[in-house]
């Protein structure tokens, strides 16, 4: 195994769909980034701080709809990995409720990469 491959990274899958501005789409970003590095630092510690230690490397992909959202996050969470769904308040683009952007990780980049490797970068 590479050295590539065995360092953690997460990933932010956003809806393209939703023809979100720049600024909501980094803001929602950061929304499930901050959700899963708290739940991963509760999960997997160790994990956690190789990730934070190497970088904490992060990719930003895309997907055409909700339904591919949620069939990418039933994926990644029945392959054991920290998962979060960011749902929008609604005051500013979308409707309140609305699924945006789905958090992967950290986890191995091997992992990250088997379940998204279809995907374009946004």
């Amino acid at each position: 195994m590479s050295t590539s491959d065995d360092s953690p990274s997460m990933a932010l899958i956003v809806r393209k769909d939703l023809n979100l501005s720049a600024g909501k789409m980094a803001v929602q970003c950061a929304h499930a980034a901050v959700s899963c590095t708290m739940s991963s630092r509760k999960a997997n510690s160790r994990l956690m701080e190789r990730w934070l230690n190497g970088g904490a490397r992060k990719i930003c992909l895309k997907v055409d709809d909700l339904q591919s959202l949620q069939q990418l996050a039933g994926q990644a969470q029945a392959a054991g990995l920290v998962t979060h769904i960011v749902k929008d308040a609604g005051h500013t683009e979308v409707e309140p409720g609305t699924i945006t952007v789905l958090g992967i990780g950290p986890a191995p980049r091997r992992s990250i990469d088997a379940l998204t490797s279809q995907l374009k970068p946004y």
